[in-house]
């Protein structure tokens, strides 16, 4: 995975762990076993009760063995996203 992150550095991510938590952050730099440093992260937290809370981080190092999924995140449609009313259900834990 290591060599697909090559062009996602400096761009904005999304990153869902196998725990369920859910980050978006940029990708500042990553290692051969794919953990990864995520700069200006906050994380999203979901729920089905009340609208999407953002919590600020900053620099974020992630174990490679903990992300589930990464992915470009594409701001303008991030941007055009309601999350202030946005009410869903949490992503369940994933096993690898």
């Amino acid at each position: 995975m290591s060599d697909q992150l090559r062009s996602l550095v400096d761009h904005p991510v999304f990153v869902y762990l196998t725990d369920g938590r859910t980050l978006v952050g940029q990708l500042m730099g990553y290692d051969q076993a794919a953990n990864v440093i995520l700069g200006k992260t906050h994380e999203r937290i979901f729920s089905s009760t009340e609208a999407m809370k953002t919590v600020p981080i900053g620099v974020y190092v992630i174990r490679g063995e903990t992300i589930a999924l990464i992915g470009e995140l594409d701001e303008e449609l991030d941007e055009q996203a309601d999350y202030d009313n946005m009410m869903v259900e949490p992503l369940d834990p994933v096993a690898l």
